[in-house]
This record gives structure tokens, C-alpha cells and sequence, in this order.
């Protein structure tokens, strides 16, 4: 028996990439799976099928108020339940902010942050209906960030405070839903997708050599998340790639000034730059992911 045997899970932009990966992966593990995309989903449940896996087709958009709900209730009439929530969804419309416009902008939040958030809306609903009405089986939301949501990314304002916004829904996530039953992670992955395919540093490698970009390798940590043993896991970030799982730390005060009674004159704060700014540069932070290998 797989890891997810008897499990059901609803996948988002899982037609291809990285979504289609984690989708097969937890097919692969047990779960039966909603394969939800607006293109390519159809070809992803005949995979799983051949496979000797279940699954159903969406073609839903993820930003859709209703739509999202009726993903939700797919899962339910289809296979009496939902468990895991795998929130992948995801377009990029990069340029610079100076030339960025509106729908640009939109287009981005739409799918990627009001995406993680609709879905979310209506299973953790469902979810905490169940838990009322006495359900104590664990649940799993399992978002998708990205190192530009955590150190910013040239070009992508759109696709960068997205992907911050996301990790600020997990956590919100985590402590709202976390008397339900229910865990809330987010995962950074680094693969090479539709996104990632004319990046050099993603080319296949050669035939027999390890491939680092691989999806599946991003995919099995999802499913590590969606299992029963990660019960005790949430609220938690992990950038993924290859051989690498890295936990991220959260936002931690890094100096303080600090004076009792009063507030501080700017000739004060001027003299306390060199205290706030002893141990890191006052200009803009450097990206300082794990290495890449």
C-alpha cells in the first residue's frame, strides 16, 4: 500500500510540470487525485490511469469564486472526501516595474495569490464543518512559493509579492485551520517547468547523469507533506530542488534601538544606524538562497 492509500487530493495547474508531477506522484502513493487545469488535464488522468491510479478532470480556473468551490465539491461527490490541497497554479508576466501595467499586474495576483486563497476558502470550510461534526482524519494544504517571494526577484513585481503573499496565507492557514485537523506548508521548488525550460541553468542533463530539475524530486517531498507522518508539520517553508530539502526561517528581528518613555529624535536614529546595522549591510539584502548545484 502506497504512503496516501485511501486519501483523495486536488491538484491545481496540474496539466503539466510540476503540477502534473505531484500529481502523479500522489497517485502513484494511493490518493485519488483531481487533476485541475485549463488545459492538459484530461492527458494527466489517462497517465495515472494507465498506471493503475484514479482520477478525475477540472478544467476550473483557480481564481474563480464558484469555480474553486466546485473543485472542492468534485472531490467530495467523486470520492467522498478531500484531504490534500495542493496549490500550484501558477502564469508569469515578467517586465520591469517600470513598464509593468495594470493587467499585467492583475493577471499575476489573480491566478497565483486569490488562487491559493479561493481554494484554500472552501476546503478549509468544508473542512472545518467536518471537524465540528466530529472528523478527526488530518488535512493538508501544500502551497507554492518561490524564492522571489523571499529575497524579491528583478522584473517580477507581480510574480514576487505573489508568491510573498502566499507565505503570508500559510501562515495564516496554519494557526486558523490548525484546530480542525488541518496543516498549512509552503514549498520554494526549483525544477525545470514550463516556466524554467529556456533558462540554461535548467537544461535535461545528459542521458544516466542526476538531474537536480527534475520535477519529481519536488513532487515527493509534496507528498512527504500530505502524508499522516507530517502531521506535526505546518506553518513551515522548504525550498526544494534535487537533493535538497532547506527549511526556511522566518522573519526574526535582526537589531533593535530601543528607549523607554519617549520616542527617538532623528539625530538619535542617525546615531544609532551604526548599532541597528553592526553585523549586515544598510543596502539592499542579497539574495541568499542554498547554493546551486
Amino acid at each position: 500500500m502506497g504512503a496516501l492509500e485511501g486519501k483523495v487530493a486536488l491538484v491545481t495547474g496540474a496539466g503539466q510540470g510540476l503540477g502534473r508531477a505531484h500529481a502523479l506522484e500522489l497517485a502513484g502513493e494511493g490518493a485519488r487525485v483531481v487533476v485541475n487545469d485549463v488545459a492538459g488535464a484530461d492527458a494527466v488522468v489517462a497517465e495515472i490511469a494507465a498506471s493503475g491510479g484514479v482520477a478525475v478532470a477540472n478544467s476550473g480556473s483557480v481564481s474563480d469564486w464558484p469555480g474553486a468551490a466546485a473543485m472542492v465539491q468534485q472531490a467530495i461527490d467523486t470520492f467522498g472526501d478531500l484531504h490534500v490541497l495542493v496549490n500550484n497554479a501558477g502564469i508569469l508576466r515578467d517586465t520591469m516595474s517600470f513598464n509593468m501595467g495594470e493587467a499585467e499586474w492583475d493577471a499575476v495576483i489573480d491566478v497565483h495569490l486569490k488562487g491559493h486563497f479561493c481554494l484554500s476558502h472552501h476546503a478549509g470550510a468544508y473542512w472545518r464543518d467536518q471537524a465540528k461534526a466530529g472528523a478527526t482524519v488530518g488535512r493538508r494544504i501544500i502551497n507554492t512559493s518561490s524564492e522571489a517571494g523571499l529575497y524579491g526577484s528583478v522584473g517580477q513585481a507581480n510574480y514576487a509579492s505573489a508568491k510573498a503573499g502566499i507565505i503570508g496565507l500559510t501562515w495564516v492557514f496554519a494557526r486558523e485551520y490548525e484546530r480542525y485537523g488541518v496543516t498549512a506548508n509552503a514549498i520554494a521548488p526549483r525544477a525545470r517547468t514550463q516556466m524554467t525550460k529556456d533558462i540554461p541553468l535548467f537544461a535535461a542533463k545528459s542521458e544516466g547523469e542526476f538531474d537536480p530539475f527534475e520535477p519529481v524530486h519536488v513532487a515527493r517531498v509534496v507528498s512527504w507533506l500530505a502524508t499522516d507522518a507530517s502531521a506535526d508539520i505546518s506553518g513551515q517553508i522548504f525550498i526544494v530542488m534535487g537533493g535538497g530539502v532547506h527549511l526556511v526561517a522566518p522573519f526574526e528581528v535582526a537589531a533593535s534601538l530601543t528607549k523607554k518613555g519617549e520616542g527617538f529624535t532623528l539625530a538619535e536614529l542617525e546615531g544609532g544606524k551604526a548599532k541597528l546595522f553592526a553585523d549586515r549591510s544598510p543596502g539592499v539584502p542579497k539574495m541568499h538562497g542554498p547554493a546551486w548545484s
